[in-house]
């Protein structure tokens, strides 16, 4: 097995170590562990929580018990000391991913990784490459950016962090389209598809100075240069990109997850089955 862990902070090694006390309350072995929200995204505010998601696996047997579709395959914990902590098991992880769920999608682009075991960062990341519908995410990230506009940057006032989740979302289905590969998870990367326009650039300079100094709860005044940016690319959108996915019934052929599945259930270091469980 091997293992990799992001342990350069204090924080950092407060969060392996949280995942190991997982470990070992659940009988699990966390093979993916990583920073999810606004902290991977590059727009934290100070108070900003640690949002890390996590993949866990059982022992084989688990997954060979007659009831395993009733029993319970999410990990949660309340937010505590900063930490808000989840996660999913293995089998329901790799479905989803299957089905180019976006979340799992996003953890695997994330650029702040916990712990990596048994290559499942690499691992994954090939089958996301295998099985991903680029459509499926633009019709993820247009309705986000749609719903979060016409929900909140609508009025005179609104919440600044909203217009973060709008552009990165656009920003997102940009680079599907330009790119036909999973959008990653950094908004200053996927900007530097719009470096070009000027005042749009200025506008989220301004913006993001704003939420750095703590201002993420803050309400402002609706931000003209952003609102016509964002009213203009779902206006585009709406026109040719998708309100709905293609059904494609390639994208639903589970055969190459189910490969990735058994080859991580037969690595190293399963977790022990509790006695009696």
């Amino acid at each position: 097995m091997t293992e990799t862990a992001m342990t350069s902070d204090p924080t950092s090694k407060r969060i392996v170590q949280r995942l190991h006390e997982v470990e070992r309350e659940h009988g699990v072995r966390v093979l993916y562990a990583v920073e999810s929200g606004s902290r991977a995204w590059g727009f934290a505010s100070p108070a900003s929580d640690y949002d890390v998601r996590f993949i866990y696996s059982h022992s084989r047997d688990w997954y060979l018990s007659v009831d395993v579709e009733e029993q319970r395959d999410v990990i949660e914990y309340e937010p505590a000391d900063g930490i808000d902590l989840n996660g999913w098991d293995l089998r329901k992880a790799l479905k989803l991913l299957g089905h180019s769920n976006p979340s799992v999608v996003e953890w695997l682009q994330s650029p702040r990784v916990y712990l990596d075991k048994c290559h499942f960062g690499e691992q994954a990341r090939a089958l996301c490459g295998e099985v991903y519908s680029v459509q499926k995410g633009i019709h993820h990230y247009y309705n986000m950016a749609k719903s979060n506009y016409q929900g909140h940057l609508k009025a005179q006032l609104v919440p600044l962090k909203k217009y973060f989740h709008v552009l990165r979302a656009l920003f997102a289905v940009r680079w599907l389209q330009a790119h036909g590969e999973p959008a990653p998870v950094e908004f200053e990367r996927l900007r530097d598809q719009v470096q070009d326009q000027t005042a749009l650039k200025q506008a989220i300079d301004k913006l993001l100075a704003r939420r750095g100094s703590g201002h993420d709860k803050e309400f402002m005044p609706a931000i003209p240069a952003l609102n016509e940016f964002i009213e203009s690319e779902l206006s585009a959108l709406a026109a040719t990109a998708a309100p709905s996915p293609a059904t494609d019934p390639a994208q639903d052929d589970l055969s190459v997850v189910n490969k990735v599945f058994r080859r991580l259930l037969e690595s190293e270091s399963l977790p022990t089955r509790p006695e009696g469980a």
